[in-house]
């Protein structure tokens, strides 16, 4: 069996996929995996034996370019739309199945109904989907009209990303001889869309009106030894808090490293700091401060105070699995949510919203390393399911 997945994002985007297509290498499957073309993502690809067809343009030029404006999505929806016939369409040819997720994947059901093979879309959090329990996350375009009810809410939902998609994928199906498609996003989705994502972290019962296969997050094993010089810093102390936002700009936050390294002092622990898309740096030259780049968070997540981050879906995972106490700053989305169910969970502290203070992320950073709170995310972690990649696989080659 041969599989194609497909996604447009960031690390917490394409690393469930290389998860996924070795577990389905494990299980005698071919898989490859179309994702942006940035260097991170090639090396992360080559790390876990995965075949790479780049696909679209760099995620993280989009994401720190000078001036971004509100009228980049509508530039860029277009092109990724055009990418999925170009280049996705080729790369599924002779395979049996195509698994897609990212961001908004419209063209990819096109490509597989073009090809007559298996499509199914995955999500890593149910907090895009319809629901009549919470309004949809904020996309670009005209705002909902005031005192709209949920339904009203994820109608104007629809209708924006068809705003954003809808002719760009029209005249591409248009040029295959397939039918148009009049709510790209209900068709992007499907009835009965899988949900990667661990069943503690997202229950999706009472998060979407959809039937969602639960899988499970897809997991990479990552077995990659600590640099010396983290090691050396880790073995030097008490264990430190780990502060880093990962593929955010923080450009509405620009003092978060001078923020996040005061507050974590004050608390009377050292601080490791993840450079990140935001390019955070030490504020001073002491040797309580160390600055990292790209890392195995399985292996470091374990061996910290806390983990204070942005609240992906993958770094909310596995700050989770290593039972890692956590405050989640959430900067738009689906963070706020997994901020929620941080909170909920009484795993950390969700940050009220994305602009930390001393004060504000002190109070948070309190909660957090309150040991009845470290003894909660142990218990959490000895609940989560570490093989949702092995689990999706086998449903993929049963036709499940």
């Amino acid at each position: 069996m041969r599989v194609l997945l497909m996604g447009y994002g960031s690390r917490g985007d394409v690393e469930p996929l290389a998860g996924l297509a070795v577990a389905l290498r494990e299980n005698g499957a071919e898989a490859r995996v179309c994702a942006p073309p940035d260097q991170e993502f090639v090396e992360l690809l080559a790390r876990a034996g995965v075949p790479h067809v780049p696909f679209g343009p760099s995620v993280r030029a989009l994401v720190t370019r000078p001036k971004p404006s509100p009228g980049d999505a509508f530039k860029l929806a277009p092109e990724l739309v055009a990418a999925h016939f170009d280049t996705v369409g080729p790369a599924a040819e002779g395979c049996d199945a195509l698994v897609a997720s990212g961001l908004m994947p419209a063209g990819a059901r096109s490509v597989a109904e073009k090809l007559g093979i298996r499509y199914v879309l995955a999500s890593f959090h149910p907090f895009g989907m319809p629901s009549s329990h919470f309004p949809p996350p904020g996309r670009p375009g005209p705002p909902a009209p005031a005192g709209a009810d949920l339904r009203t809410l994820w109608k104007v939902d629809a209708e924006r990303v068809n705003a954003l998609y809808g002719e760009a994928l029209n005249t591409h199906r248009a040029a295959l001889g397939l039918p148009p498609v009049d709510n790209v996003r209900d068709h992007v989705f499907t009835e009965r869309p899988w949900l990667a994502a661990d069943p503690s972290l997202a229950p999706w019962q009472d998060m979407t009106d959809l039937h969602l296969v639960q899988t499970g997050a897809w997991l990479l094993p990552d077995e990659r030894p600590l640099a010396a010089e983290v090691e050396a810093f880790l073995e030097a102390g008490e264990p430190p808090v780990y502060v880093g936002f990962g593929s955010m700009a923080m450009r509405g936050a620009p003092d978060a490293a001078r923020v996040a390294v005061e507050a974590v002092r004050a608390q009377g622990r050292r601080v490791l700091v993840g450079r990140g898309w935001a390019d955070l740096a030490p504020v001073d030259g002491k040797d309580d401060c160390l600055a990292i780049g790209e890392i195995n968070h399985q292996a470091l997540f374990r061996r910290v105070a806390a983990v204070v981050h942005h609240g992906g879906a993958g770094t909310t995972t596995a700050a989770a699995v290593a039972g890692a106490p956590q405050v989640v700053v959430p900067q738009f989305v689906d963070q706020p949510h997994w901020a929620a169910r941080v909170a909920a969970l009484g795993i950390g502290a969700a940050h009220d919203g994305p602009t930390p203070t001393f004060d504000s992320l002190s109070a948070a950073l309190a909660t957090a390393l309150a040991p009845e709170t470290r003894a909660r995310a142990a218990a959490v972690a000895a609940t989560m399911c570490t093989d949702g990649a092995t689990t999706a696989a086998r449903l993929l080659l049963d036709g499940a």
